[in-house]
């Protein structure tokens, strides 16, 4: 019933629907932290960081003496969402290090994007000297964007847990959740373009790699993930020669972070 009111409006107030969907895509929404989430973010040490209009929390775990992986959660994600991974990795000797992005998490709020987000990844590698990577959903834009945007970064290992390619099918996802027109989505990505200063029909992740400096990349990517599709992966490692894809069963979009056989290779293949 709510999609097709707004397909209505859609239609006799395109211009006011528009409004609502950008504030849908630049707008973060909150998720509650398990407990789980929380006890392990309670066990980090914890800074803040000025970063634009954002007091960004970062959380570091392990010597600062050993070898450093960043990890770069999803859109809407936070750092607890690496909860179960980072236990494992800490028990591997590596120093960890994990942030909120803006208007995520225990970072201030406020109007965001992906691309502000990219900026603050480019930032956090910078700042923290990483050359490993570990990556959920969206966070893959986020990242293979810094890296093409910033050549000098050379990345050792980087492992993606699932990766979108196109920028252009998250605006779809959005449209087909709250049920707008293909006037208003065309609408929506002219103001995106206008605001952001993207071409967004550009925005892809295969499109990325090809000219990133990574010496090794590994995607793992649930056959079954209802929230990005394999395909999109498959693009992806189908346009970067030093990634391999490996595709997993039973897991979904989230419990891969989770699932310990995942988190054991993803550890492995960072050694």
């Amino acid at each position: 019933m709510r999609k097709q009111f707004v397909k209505f409006l859609s239609i006799i107030l395109p211009k006011v629907v528009s409004n609502i969907a950008y504030k849908n895509i630049v707008s973060p929404q909150q998720h509650k932290f398990r407990e789980h989430e929380l006890k392990v973010l309670d066990t980090a040490h914890k800074e803040q960081l000025d970063f634009d209009a954002f007091k960004i929390q970062i959380y570091t775990w392990g010597n600062p003496e050993h070898e450093k992986i960043l990890l770069i959660h999803g859109w809407e994600g936070q750092a607890g969402n690496f909860s179960d991974l980072i236990p494992v990795l800490i028990e591997a000797n590596y120093h960890v290090i994990a942030f909120d992005a803006p208007s995520h998490g225990l970072s201030s709020k406020g109007e965001t994007s992906l691309f502000q987000f990219s900026d603050l990844v480019e930032t956090m590698i910078r700042k923290y000297k990483c050359t490993k990577l570990i990556s959920h959903s969206f966070g893959g834009v986020a990242t293979t964007y810094a890296l093409y945007n910033n050549p000098d970064l050379h990345i050792e290992r980087y492992a993606l847990l699932t990766t979108p390619d196109k920028f252009t099918e998250r605006i779809d996802y959005v449209a087909q959740q709250v049920g707008i027109t293909n006037k208003v989505k065309n609408m929506l990505i002219k103001r995106l373009e206008k605001e952001l200063n993207v071409d967004v029909s550009a925005t892809n992740v295969s499109n990325f790699v090809k000219a990133i400096d990574v010496e090794k990349a590994m995607i793992i990517h649930d056959k079954n993930d209802r929230v990005i599709t394999i395909q999109q992966s498959q693009n992806v490692a189908n346009n970067w020669p030093v990634c391999q894809l490996k595709e997993i069963e039973g897991t979904g979009h989230f419990r891969i972070l989770r699932t310990q056989s995942v988190l054991n290779e993803v550890t492995q293949f960072m050694n």
